[in-house]
């Protein structure tokens, strides 16, 4: 996926803990699985060579988060902008600062999965609180992927 693709879905899009025993819902074909209590919904996008998959609210339909699965991605993380450490699907990753030039209150977080068959996996978020900030955070940090990754950035 070329940076112009990502772009045009990054636009579409304004853009934790493991408990035992989490009961997964379904998703679509190629997005990961949301716990079965988080209140998220998939919303899928299959491109060349990428899917897009935005987590809605059951409640109002708005964004909680997004993943974008494809063989490279634009994002690329870089250590001075580390935030929160954090756990998905049993590989340490780091969530990292970002923002959005429009809106410079809105607390942006990305990071970036290794998945097998040469894929990638690139989370966003935003929130507009360190309260909501927190609770995104455990959402994704709750999604499972369906295959097995090789390794995390």
């Amino acid at each position: 996926m070329n940076k112009i693709q990502f772009l045009s879905l990054a636009c579409l899009s304004l853009a934790g803990l493991t408990l035992v025993g989490t009961a997964y819902a379904q998703s679509p074909d190629n997005c990961p699985t949301l716990a079965a209590d988080s209140g998220l919904t998939w919303k899928q996008l299959d491109g060349p060579g990428f899917t897009f998959c935005k987590a809605l609210r059951d409640v109002d339909g708005s964004e909680a988060f997004a993943v974008t699965i494809s063989e490279d991605s634009p994002f690329k993380p870089r250590r001075g902008n580390r935030a929160e450490q954090a756990s998905i699907d049993g590989h340490d990753v780091y969530w990292y600062r970002s923002e959005v030039a429009a809106a410079p209150n809105v607390l942006v977080r990305e990071t970036l999965l290794e998945l097998d068959q040469d894929r990638v996996a690139h989370i966003s978020l935003q929130a507009g609180s360190q309260e909501q900030l927190a609770d995104l955070l455990r959402q994704a940090d709750a999604i499972r992927f369906q295959e097995k990754r090789l390794s995390s950035n």
